[in-house]
Order: C-alpha cells, then sequence, then structure tokens
C-alpha cells in the first residue's frame, strides 16, 4: 500500500490518487493536521516479535505501517493540539511529544520514500542547495547570505541596485515574498538586515527561466516566458501569461542535476534555473515538494503517470 502524508486540500495529491484508483491500486492519504485530535498512533515493541506500528485514522480505519511499501512525504501539515489544552507552556510541550513520536515513528517505518523526510528537509535549506549545486559543477548565481549590514552594503556596491536581488528563506501562503531587484530607494533600508539574514544574489538575465521535474532518473524540463510578462524577475508573480513550452536540456546540464539529486538524497524536485541570453545554465533552488501540474497542463509532458508509475513499481 502507498500511504501519502498530505492534506485533503492538495491537488496534487489528489490527482496522484486518483490516478491510483484508475490504476487499482490501494493508497491511503493521512493529514498530519488531525494528530493527535482525530488520528492516533500505537507504537508497540516487545522481546523477539517484529515491531508494531499503526495509525488509527478519523474514519476509524487502522492502518499497519508495516503494510506500506511507499511513503510520499507530500507537504505534510503541521500537528493541531487539543483546544482543552490553552496554556502556552503545555501546548507547546504538548506539540513537542507529538513531534518526537512521530519523528521516530518515520524513521522506524522500512519503505521506500519520496522524499526521505531528513532528507527533504536537508535538502529545503537555500544555503545548503547552492554549495551542493556549485559542488557538481552547475554555475550558481555570486551570493551573499548576511545579517551584517556592512557585507550587504559592500554586495549591492560591487554590482549596483540594478543588478541585485533579494530573497527570503522561506515563503508560505499568509507570509509570501517574490524576488525582488533591490530598488535605489531601498538602499537605505539596507540596515534592517541586522534584524535577520537576508539572501542577496547577482541578477542573472534571462533569455527564459526553467521549471525542471525531476523523477528519479525521469527529468521534465519545462521553458517559462517570463520576460514576455510584465515582471520578468520572478515567473510566479505573472504565471498565468506566461507561455510554458517543453525544453531540452543539454545533456552535460542533465547529468549534473541527476549528480545533484543524488548528493541531496532526493527522489523528486522542482528544480527552477535561469537559461540566459548567452547560453548559460544558471541554478537557482530546488524545492523537494514543487508543483507540476502548472507544467504538464502547459506542456503535455506525462509528469503525473511518470510519478504514478514510480509509485507502483516501489510498492511491490
Amino acid at each position: 500500500m502507498i500511504l501519502v502524508l498530505s492534506s485533503n486540500e492538495d491537488a496534487h495529491a489528489n490527482m496522484v490518487l486518483q490516478r491510483l484508483a484508475q490504476l487499482g491500486h490501494q493508497a491511503t492519504l493521512v493529514n498530519l493536521a488531525e494528530f493527535p485530535v482525530h488520528v492516533r498512533l500505537a507504537i508497540g515493541y516487545s522481546p523477539g516479535a517484529p515491531a508494531d506500528h499503526h495509525l488509527l485514522l478519523r474514519d476509524g480505519t487502522d492502518l499497519p505501517l508495516a503494510s506500506c511499501g511507499v511513503v510520499w512525504w507530500r507537504r505534510p501539515q503541521p500537528f493541531r493540539i487539543h483546544a482543552e489544552i490553552t496554556d502556552p507552556a503545555y501546548r507547546e510541550f504538548a506539540y513537542s511529544e507529538c513531534f518526537e513520536a512521530m519523528n521516530g515513528l518515520w524513521l522506524a517505518v522500512d519503505a521506500f520514500w519520496i522524499n526521505n523526510p531528513s532528507r527533504d528537509a536537508d535538502a529545503a535549506h537555500k544555503v545548503y542547495q547552492l554549495q551542493v549545486a556549485q559542488s557538481v559543477g552547475l554555475e550558481i548565481p555570486t551570493t551573499q547570505v548576511t545579517n551584517d549590514p556592512q557585507q550587504a552594503r559592500a554586495f549591492v556596491e560591487a554590482r549596483g541596485a540594478e543588478r541585485t536581488v533579494y530573497k527570503s528563506f522561506l515563503a508560505t501562503e499568509q507570509n509570501w515574498r517574490e524576488t525582488r531587484v533591490l530598488k535605489t530607494h531601498e538602499l537605505e533600508l539596507l540596515d534592517a538586515v541586522r534584524l535577520a539574514p537576508v539572501i542577496f544574489q547577482e541578477y542573472i538575465p534571462a533569455q527564459v527561466d526553467l521549471r525542471v521535474t525531476v523523477i528519479d532518473r525521469h527529468i521534465f524540463a519545462a521553458a517559462i516566458h517570463s520576460q514576455d510578462t510584465s515582471y520578468g524577475v520572478d515567473y510566479r508573480m505573472e504565471m498565468d501569461q506566461a507561455q510554458v513550452e517543453e525544453h531540452e536540456l543539454p545533456l552535460e546540464v542533465v547529468e549534473r542535476l541527476h549528480a545533484f539529486m543524488d548528493r541531496l538524497g532526493l527522489v523528486y524536485g522542482a528544480i527552477d534555473m535561469r537559461l540566459t541570453p548567452d547560453g548559460r545554465y544558471v541554478f537557482l533552488e530546488v524545492n523537494p515538494a514543487g508543483q507540476w501540474l502548472f507544467v504538464e497542463d502547459r506542456t503535455g509532458q506525462p509528469i503525473t503517470d511518470t510519478f504514478v508509475q514510480l509509485l507502483v513499481e516501489r510498492d511491490q
């Protein structure tokens, strides 16, 4: 059986579950936001007996984790603590206990992971991504990560504000920040980096942006014509306006991307790159749980079917 750790509102998870059902393959979605209020766990160990790991789901399903051949770590949601715990310190303690129990459980589950939670968490760190990308021969932008205003100013002065972009480490729906070119009037705000580190990078001009979806040894590359939109710095701002088409990567880039994924220990990843006007492929970042449906819808690339096939093959 295939276990999907996501939310009920996740379009990607729902699409994959639908395809698996059409193939007659058993799969279950567990929303970790329902733990511990509506989902319960039971972890048992006895001398001379195999480990006993179970989840009791909201609908009463008893899910033995030994039956799971594949686990898809697809954007699991934070736990929701019982409302009856009102003291902030007690709520923090309860969350910590849930976190420790569940994380230990995932380490104990003998299954094929997409992606392994520990490797997924490591790979999500942008500073680490850049180092690994550079180590396998991928070109990366000149970068300065700092909370030192003097370092920030020196970086900007070396190339000019108009050739500098800045971005955050993490983005959520509640606190989302696009990549921005530094404006001249924002130079006076550089002292604010003392409050929290900021990622500064050289601006990489684009012929097109590239979204590269990697599924095990399969690579699907798509060119996003971001420069034809009203905001060419970050294609996510005008995604509905941009033309998207299939793109063939040079073999050398493909090999380096596979080396990058192997070094990170990832089975799946959505990689953002830029193809410069002079033909250079520049790595920007990888999202270990990035979206692919917007690419598949516009290019016709069989990304969902390839992903589903991998799940089925590994759940044997």
